[in-house]
């Protein structure tokens, strides 16, 4: 027993000790940016790929540049990319049933939801679906299990696909679930969860959706840590423009970083 509890404690010391660096670090406010200083990063990172998986804060981006904030990122992404991708996660769809592809309201953010207007593509996955204007499209995989091998999330590790956080408190990466659920954690149980999907024009029709799920509300990402061995392994760039946080790596790059380390350790995301 002694061991089990001493875990315990180490996930609780670890979430109560992630909070608080969170809200530290949302206190902190972006000044003024010139728009040119983030062009220059743009097509530093993202010259060499023709889509961005994208994770943003509009409050800091907001600030930054003084006007509306999810307009003023989205015509910039759309400048550097052809396509751009965000998360679009319905984790609720495990109790209420119903994912409508064009009006379930991403969980997440502000970011999502007014994408969710501007979206080309959803995928039908109900729980953590991906939102995508441009082209491209995940042709072929699996969206009835979340993270599959064959699903979207492994497509873009596939890929190489860039992650680009703006205006985050710090690193948000929404593959982590994938790597964990990948990695058979103990932490992490597959279920599987039934409802309907519904479409405009097409109705709805019932579905089977498996995706990974945390066994405990205790475990949280230790971001800091995570940060800074991603850093020490030249995967992750990281940029303070005044205040706003600007952050690029590829899910190739974290894969080779992330794997060994969770191999070592399969505590090494959720423990100090």
């Amino acid at each position: 027993m002694v061991p089990e509890t001493l875990t315990d404690a180490s996930r609780v010391a670890n979430l109560a000790k992630h909070q608080t660096l969170k809200r530290l670090n949302r206190r902190r406010s972006a000044g003024e940016v010139p728009v040119s200083r983030l062009d220059e990063l743009l097509d530093r990172h993202g010259g060499a790929h023709s889509k961005a998986f994208v994770h943003a804060g509009l409050s800091d981006v907001k600030r930054a540049f003084d006007t509306d904030p999810y307009a003023f990122l989205r015509s910039k992404l759309n400048e550097h990319f052809r396509s751009v991708l965000t998360p679009g996660f319905t984790d609720y769809f495990a109790t209420s049933g119903v994912y409508h592809k064009q009006y379930s309201r991403p969980k997440h953010g502000t970011f999502g939801p007014l994408f969710l207007q501007d979206a080309d593509y959803r995928t039908d996955d109900a729980m953590k679906s991906i939102l995508v204007e441009g082209p491209y499209r995940f042709d072929g995989c699996r969206h009835s299990d979340s993270y599959h091998e064959d699903g979207c999330f492994a497509r873009l590790v596939e890929e190489d696909t860039l992650i680009l956080d703006v205006g985050t408190p710090w690193i948000t990466c929404s593959h982590l679930h994938y790597f964990e659920s990948r990695a058979d954690l103990d932490y992490v149980a597959e279920e599987t969860f039934e409802g309907v999907i519904c479409s405009e024009g097409a109705g709805c029709e019932p579905i089977e959706q498996t995706c990974g799920v945390r066994t405990s509300p205790f475990y949280s990402w230790n971001k800091p840590k995570l940060t800074r061995d991603l850093e020490r392994d030249g995967v992750l760039h990281r940029y303070d423009l005044n205040g706003l946080r600007v952050l690029f790596f590829t899910l190739g790059d974290l894969k080779s970083s992330l794997l060994p380390r969770l191999d070592a350790d399969p505590n090494y995301l959720v423990t100090l």
